[in-house]
């Protein structure tokens, strides 16, 4: 790329400015470092070192704007990035056209503080812990914890800016006592500087938040749940808390996948309450609800790792959600909550060229038939579930103790083949009605025309 265009990418997509942004700085870089990078091009007049929650960013003010913009279009079309310390550092026109105040928002001292805790992932460092480190200068009165791109971070709020600044000198750059951390962390270190915030709004207490001045405040589970120590499994990793509720991440998503399909998939292993589908990530992602764990243990076993459709189409990764209830107020072919009685719900058809439900592999599965009682399809056979609870999980009552490959279940002579087209079916396709709400979880649907994709493929 020449210097002259260059120069002009710089100019029409950034307003120049004789104050420059920089950014992947070494940690702490100092204000010599800045000077020497920038002075061939101009005389510095003003800078603003280390900011940002990982203190990697600087602004610097030329005296000048054209030596600005000589800068900026220097590195723009040379093959050698800027660099300090060896790090490539990003160099832009700022928004602002001068530097007014020399120190940066988290070194302006406040009640709160942002901490950044390094070398550990949320749910390494209990809520309990960070209280117990922060409390030692102070009283704490609220914590709130979540996660950024700079890693896990806490705000910890405290009654006067004297006492933050005191916990902040005393504990910026050390590390939390090794005793206090899981066994799998080796390293943990803690990053802080004052946050701009005044006063925190903690809206329930939970294993991410609290408000220690608020006994009245509504209890999440979670709040009780994050008190216990992670289980360990026998291969020494941390293992995930279960919880009733599902969270299900489709991949190659081929055909469509509603609430309707969903439901007809998980309810062959027990009562689904509520489903919510929603996208994140650019990909799709849906919470079903059970009654209880033991029910979801069985489904995510069961699933996970096989696809809704044979042909390897609409994979399931399915692992265990915080909720424990879902929220759901739309009753459409993204949601559904059906411990709500039809009689109070409008009905919404499901939209044309959608694929109807597919019957025949998963129902054909014979540790859905032999573990859950009702579900051998018999007509009007209804669902035996004692005291409305679904049956222990019993691994001697599988085929071949074993949990088997679901292609193996299929009927003799019979094969399931997906349509010969990768993309949704036509309109021509017919639709699938949803049961009726009083029908049980695992009564048969309706047959499906022919050629359409089977069901929960391994």
């Amino acid at each position: 790329m020449s210097s002259t265009s260059g120069q002009q990418q710089f100019r029409y997509t950034q307003t120049p400015s004789k104050v420059l942004h920089l950014r992947n700085l070494p940690w702490e870089c100092t204000e010599e470092e800045l000077v020497e990078l920038c002075k061939p091009f101009g005389k510095i007049v003003n800078t603003k070192c280390n900011v940002g929650a990982n203190r990697n960013q600087a602004f610097v003010e030329f005296v000048d704007l054209n030596q600005a913009i000589s800068m900026v279009s220097y590195y723009a079309s040379s093959s050698e990035p800027a660099q300090v310390r060896g790090k490539t550092v990003y160099i832009q026109y700022s928004n602002r056209q001068e530097i007014t105040n020399n120190k940066s928002t988290g070194d302006v001292a406040g009640n709160v503080l942002l901490v950044t805790i390094e070398g550990v992932q949320a749910g390494d460092v209990s809520i309990e812990v960070i209280h117990l480190v922060f409390s030692a200068f102070g009283f704490v009165h609220k914590i709130a914890t979540f996660e950024k791109a700079a890693g896990f971070q806490a705000l910890i709020q405290y009654s006067d800016a004297a006492t933050a600044s005191e916990a902040r000198n005393a504990l910026d750059g050390r590390s939390i006592p090794r005793y206090l951390l899981p066994e799998h962390v080796t390293s943990c270190h803690l990053r802080i500087s004052f946050s701009a915030h005044t006063d925190l709004n903690i809206k329930f207490q939970s294993h991410r938040s609290r408000d220690y001045t608020n006994p009245y405040l509504p209890v999440n589970p979670s709040a009780i749940e994050g008190t216990v120590q992670p289980i360990v499994g026998p291969d020494g990793k941390k293992k995930e808390p279960e919880s009733n509720v599902l969270l299900a991440s489709i991949e190659n998503m081929q055909y469509a996948v509603t609430v309707d399909v969903l439901h007809t998939v998980f309810s062959a292993f027990g009562t689904v309450q509520k489903i919510a589908i929603f996208e994140k990530n650019g990909g799709m992602q849906a919470l079903i609800q059970y009654p209880d764990v033991t029910t979801a243990a069985v489904a995510k076993e069961a699933l996970e790792g096989h696809c809704i459709y044979d042909g390897g189409y609409c994979k399931l990764h399915l692992t265990y959600s915080r909720h424990t209830d879902l929220n759901v107020k739309a009753h459409n072919d993204r949601s559904r909550d059906y411990t709500i009685s039809d009689s109070g719900i409008l009905s919404v058809p499901q939209a044309q060229g959608l694929p109807g439900v597919p019957t025949a592999s998963w129902q054909s599965n014979p540790l859905a038939a032999s573990v859950y009682g009702g579900n051998e399809f018999a007509a009007g056979a209804p669902l035996a579930i004692p005291n409305g609870q679904m049956p222990a999980w019993d691994p001697t009552s599988m085929p071949g103790g074993a949990y088997g490959a679901t292609t193996s279940s299929y009927p003799a002579g019979q094969t399931y083949a997906p349509p010969p087209v990768s993309q949704f079916p036509s309109t021509a396709a017919v639709s699938q009605p949803m049961p009726p709400y009083g029908a049980p979880p695992n009564a048969r649907p309706p047959a499906t025309s022919s050629g359409q994709p089977a069901y929960y493929s391994s």
